[in-house]
């Protein structure tokens, strides 16, 4: 997983254009570009970022007639390198080919790994934004990214994918630009976000507040940690499910205490609060809480009804957090959609693990539309 690379140890973004940085990630070097946006970005909620920053990936190169371009929106923790978190979907001969697609992912803003988030400098204060971070929604986030396409002279995006909030931010940019993607693929996520999930969420957040630590991230590089690896811990008992656990975290032996299950648990914690700022947590949190594709648009239905993409939907069997209900009425008010189930007994993180059966049913998909 990442070695280096947090939000607070980054070199300045605010001066650089279109700039790289290399850091570490999986024992190998990247290289991170950063797309700058020198003008005010005004946010649904009515505030307004001064300038913004999208830390962003690419793999390939786009072909003469621009056809061949693959987005693909990460999920909450993740970070713009798909190679590294979709290892069986993305590199040399799988399924998102470097060698025949031009492959783009970036940071969502508000998450910590290279775009602006609440442990960016404000230029305003020339400190960090910390508690004036102003509320992002998913909306928010593909407004971003469309100026980062327009950046990289994309005008049609040939596949454009993500997995649970990669999979709503992709849903918002087929509603937002229909004219601009060709077909869409969407992993266990939904149209709006449920009473559920929020309350997953809420827990979460609970757990980050309890830390009285979490806004001390001026004087220590510990700030907030205890309190993401007790979110975290909240969050996979969402992301899996009681036939995961009973699977992976059974006992072998007889004994009283220090249970396997509740190790994973604490590895779990700790190894995200190694790598992920809780602030940006918080942010992105909220950020799913508040996703509605229906928002001034007459519903959620009537948004959905104005999707243009080529749709393949997929639910998982046994995903708790965003069922398969949810993507059934994906179905029911995209035109033309397809809805395919995955089996897999690991619940939402099917998305990150079943790759075979992704994999198999893209391309049954895919050769269809043309």
């Amino acid at each position: 997983m990442w070695q280096i690379f947090v939000a607070n140890v980054l070199p300045d973004p605010l001066n650089l254009s279109d700039s790289f940085i290399i850091f570490r990630a999986a024992n190998r070097l990247e290289l991170l570009k950063i797309y700058s946006y020198k003008h005010p970005f005004h946010l649904e909620s009515g505030e307004y970022l001064r300038e913004i920053d999208l830390g962003y990936t690419t793999y390939g190169t786009m072909n003469a007639d621009k056809t061949n371009v693959v987005w693909i929106c990460h999920a909450l923790t993740a970070n713009s390198d798909p190679m590294e978190w979709w290892p069986g979907l993305v590199g040399k001969d799988k399924l998102y080919d470097p060698d025949k697609y031009f492959i783009v992912c970036a940071n969502m803003l508000g998450s910590c790994y290279g775009s602006t988030n609440a442990l960016s400098i404000n230029p305003e204060t020339g400190k960090p934004y910390g508690r004036d971070f102003p509320m992002i929604t998913v909306r928010d986030m593909v407004k971003a990214l469309q100026l980062l396409r327009i950046h990289l002279g994309i005008e049609r995006i040939h596949v454009m994918t993500g997995g649970s909030m990669g999979g709503q931010q992709a849903l918002e940019w087929a509603i937002m630009e229909p004219l601009s993607i060709e077909n869409l693929i969407v992993i266990g996520t939904n149209a709006k976000h449920s009473p559920w999930g929020i309350a997953f969420n809420e827990s979460q957040r609970m757990a980050l507040f309890a830390d009285q630590t979490l806004y001390d991230f001026e004087t220590s590089n510990q700030a907030g940690k205890k309190g993401l690896e007790a979110a975290r811990a909240i969050a996979m008992l969402s992301y899996r499910n009681y036939e995961a656990y009973h699977r992976t975290q059974m006992e072998e032996v007889e004994k009283l205490d220090d249970f396997r299950a509740s190790s994973y648990q604490r590895y779990q914690g700790s190894k995200l609060s190694k790598r992920f700022a809780p602030l940006s947590y918080l942010t992105l949190c909220k950020a799913m809480d508040n996703h509605d594709v229906g928002r001034s648009r007459g519903g959620w239905e009537q948004a959905l009804s104005t999707i243009q993409a080529n749709a393949l939907i997929f639910g998982i069997e046994t995903d708790y957090l965003f069922p398969v209900r949810e993507q059934r009425l994906l179905h029911q008010a995209i035109p033309g959609s397809q809805l395919k189930i995955i089996e897999s007994p690991f619940g939402h993180d099917g998305f990150l693990i079943e790759f075979d059966q992704i994999d198999n049913l893209v391309k049954d998909f895919l050769p269809k539309q043309h």
